[in-house]
């Protein structure tokens, strides 16, 4: 495809974002090895071979529609779903996303983001993640928004996920950012457990990340450190809970209808 001039992967590198000095990006991806330290591995490896798994998204689950005990002859009852684990994916990647893999290896070596900064990499359903350790997910934004080769300037959507009570590090946070130069779309993810749900804040990166975070907070309780004001932004400011948190419970009020009162959702029958 036609980029331009200036901006494709064989432009000269200038670090100069075109909307941020070049001396804020000095101080935000240049110490990235004071953070986390040096890695030994070399940084293609990790790149396609990660050191350390990523948590399965899932839990082992039997039957159907949750249903026990109620005479089912259909065998759907016996049926069990193996735990979902994202799986690493091998090249070619297909698509733009090797030129992107390519692209994001060369900006983590130029600005000494150590090789584990990237757990894994996965290609499904038509769209590529990186998988990133919290430690490093501020510099590794900085990078794939100014990088010439990168240019993710927009976060089209910042949301959080619970995969539930029985899942290891359960509650992730995916961004899902668009190059409006070059007309391409990633997704940076990473995981964090429910006992320690504290994420580095991208507002400095994408402003427009400020409403993104305080509705995560808000539903799913997921810290957002450096934030200028993480407040709730649907929930009354003194709800006590995080509503899509899947420990949440459902509540309700009786509602009648017609002579007949029904139940609140946490009263009525259960088929777990």
């Amino acid at each position: 495809m036609t980029t331009p001039a200036g901006t494709g992967p064989a432009a000269q590198p200038d670090r100069t974002s075109v909307d941020t000095p070049a001396e804020k990006l000095s101080g935000t991806t240049s110490d990235a090895s004071a953070q986390g330290g040096e890695s030994t591995l070399p940084a293609a490896q990790a790149l396609h071979h990660p050191s350390a798994p990523v948590p399965a998204t899932g839990a082992e689950r039997h039957g159907m529609f949750g249903a026990h005990g109620s005479g089912d002859t259909s065998g759907f009852g016996l049926l069990v779903s193996e735990p979902y684990s994202p799986a690493p994916a091998e090249r070619p990647y297909g698509s733009y996303f090797d030129e992107v893999a390519d692209a994001l290896l060369a900006a983590m070596q130029e600005r000494s983001i150590p090789p584990l900064a990237l757990l894994q990499t996965t290609v499904a359903n038509g769209e590529i993640t990186f998988y990133i350790h919290r430690d490093f997910l501020t510099v590794m934004l900085w990078a794939v928004r100014d990088d010439p080769s990168l240019r993710f300037e927009l976060a089209s959507s910042i949301s959080g996920v619970d995969y539930g009570e029985d899942v290891a590090k359960r509650l992730h946070v995916v961004y899902e950012l668009t190059s409006m130069t070059y007309r391409r779309r990633i997704r940076l993810e990473v995981a964090v457990d429910v006992d320690d749900a504290h994420v580095p804040s991208a507002v400095a990166v994408y402003p427009t990340a400020d409403w993104h975070e305080r509705e995560i907070w808000d539903m799913f309780g997921i810290q957002f450190s450096g934030h200028p004001g993480l407040t709730r932004i649907l929930m009354p400011d003194d709800w006590l809970g995080h509503p899509q948190r899947k420990d949440y419970p459902l509540g309700g009020i009786p509602v009648e209808y017609k002579g007949a009162e029904i139940a609140a959702p946490d009263q009525r029958r259960s088929y777990s």
